[in-house]
């Protein structure tokens, strides 16, 4: 039987959101095509989720060693060796890249290596090729945005800091969001010098304001230098390396000056506007619950839409988009109850409402705090606190916020995830028997409630 259209469904971009939509969207019958132009896997398998915790797992190495003392271990003159990590980091990568490339072709989907873009909402160009596809998926992902500074062009990127040419001794890091806490920590775990420069009045908007002050006082205590309300005004030269001169009037010289002030949708010039897709103000799609776009047969998912930017979040908005489309109903995702965390040093972790949002939506909110030494730094001496919160909203008993900060902050809320999801309760908390020793014991002991 003739088809209408060369494929059922094209994606451009083979991210984490393209691929998963590829893979269920082929397994539920429709013929698959997905054009990539850079790496498979996106920005998380290439520079971001996954690159990125390789270093943070190095930077760890360095309190490890300081900490061996306290346990009867004596250890050694340490040495460490960037391009050694580098080098095994992107073989690491280089293995994903493949097993991304089997997961399409086993699943029957067609990779095509090369820019993709739209000539009409039916109509996909790759380099001189066009092919027509039925459904259209936009997968791009985002790509760092550099704000407007004079001599920004001497500074690099999140992407470029993964293939760096040499370990700097000096680093400065332009940014508060969680890419900029996050190698501050790295870097500084590896042995260099760190001020963090941001313009607002404490990094990680959209956190809670507690979990945000505590991760301050610890990086301070590692040594990173924390610039709030500060702004950098130029970047210059300054013998090997540069120079920031900063709207106070200070200036700071450095080895290597990273932006880290933000990431922006990758939607320019690949002719949505000529298939009928609505763009926001800053560039990124504009999608229905279904994240379908303006034009009805053309959806889109992960950070290009900017909504919740998370590898998770795109894998479940491509499974979903996939459904919708080809399945037996439309799909549309929760975002009430997502999970984030940032791997920071220490790191730290969250899920539900902070206590100012909860505020905000419920009026009247209960709150339990904990702040503690962590059992291992009893013999370590280490001065590191862990800091752990409960929101619940009073009437109904229900618990609409963890947030921690500490050692294994991840992997203790993705479990209490599952129990906000359900509607779990604080009393149904207060009933849980703890693990002892752990941390995450904690989540179940706090009884006193913190002063409004």
């Amino acid at each position: 039987m003739a088809h209408a259209y060369d494929y059922d469904l094209f994606v451009i971009g083979a991210g984490s959101g393209g691929v998963r939509a590829s893979r269920v969207a082929a397994q539920l019958g429709a013929r698959v095509a997905v054009a990539e132009e850079r790496y498979l896997g996106g920005t998380c398998v290439n520079v971001g989720c996954i690159p990125k915790k390789l270093l943070v797992y190095a930077a760890e190495f360095s309190e490890a060693f300081a900490d061996a003392a306290g346990f009867g271990w004596t250890v050694g003159a340490s040495r460490f060796d960037w391009n050694a990590l580098i080098a095994n980091k992107d073989a690491e990568i280089a293995r994903l890249n493949g097993v991304y490339e089997r997961l399409l072709s086993n699943a029957g989907v067609t990779i095509m290596n090369g820019r993709a873009t739209l000539a009409d909402a039916h109509t996909v160009k790759i380099g001189s090729r066009r092919v027509t596809a039925k459904y259209i998926l936009i997968a791009v992902g985002g790509w760092p945005a550099a704000p407007r500074v004079a001599g920004a062009e001497l500074a690099i990127d999140s992407n470029q800091a993964f293939h760096w040419r040499a370990m700097p001794q000096r680093v400065v890091i332009v940014g508060g969001g969680y890419i900029g806490v996050e190698f501050a920590g790295i870097f500084r775990g590896l042995g260099a010098q760190v001020t963090l420069v941001h313009r607002g009045g404490l990094f990680l908007r959209g956190f809670d304001d507690d979990l945000r002050a505590a991760l301050a006082e610890e990086m301070r205590k590692r040594g990173i230098v924390l610039r709030f309300a500060t702004e950098v005004e130029r970047i210059h030269r300054s013998g090997a390396g540069v120079r920031a001169t900063l709207s106070e009037g200070a200036s700071i010289d450095a080895d290597l000056l990273l932006l880290a002030t933000g990431r922006a949708a990758n939607t320019c010039g690949l002719g949505l506007e000529t298939a009928g897709v609505t763009l926001d103000g800053a560039g990124a799609v504009v999608v229905d619950r279904y994240s379908r776009t303006a034009a009805e047969n053309i959806f889109a998912v992960g950070d290009v839409t900017n909504r919740r930017n998370l590898t998770p979040v795109a894998i479940a908005e491509g499974r979903a988009a996939a459904e919708t489309m080809f399945g037996r109903r439309a799909v549309a995702l929760d975002y009430d109850h997502v999970p984030s965390a940032v791997f920071s040093h220490p790191p730290l972790a969250t899920v539900g409402p902070t206590e100012a949002e909860a505020r905000a939506r419920f009026g009247a909110v209960e709150i339990y705090k904990s702040s503690f030494r962590p059992l291992k730094h009893t013999l370590s001496g280490r001065d590191e606190r862990t800091f752990m919160k409960l929101v619940v909203e009073p009437n109904s008993d229900r618990v609409l916020g963890c947030h921690m900060m500490g050692a294994d902050a991840g992997e203790i809320i993705q479990g209490l995830a599952v129990a906000i999801q359900c509607g779990a309760t604080k009393e149904r908390f207060d009933a849980t028997i703890g693990i002892h020793p752990t941390a995450a014991e904690e989540f179940v002991t706090m009884r006193e409630k913190a002063a409004s």
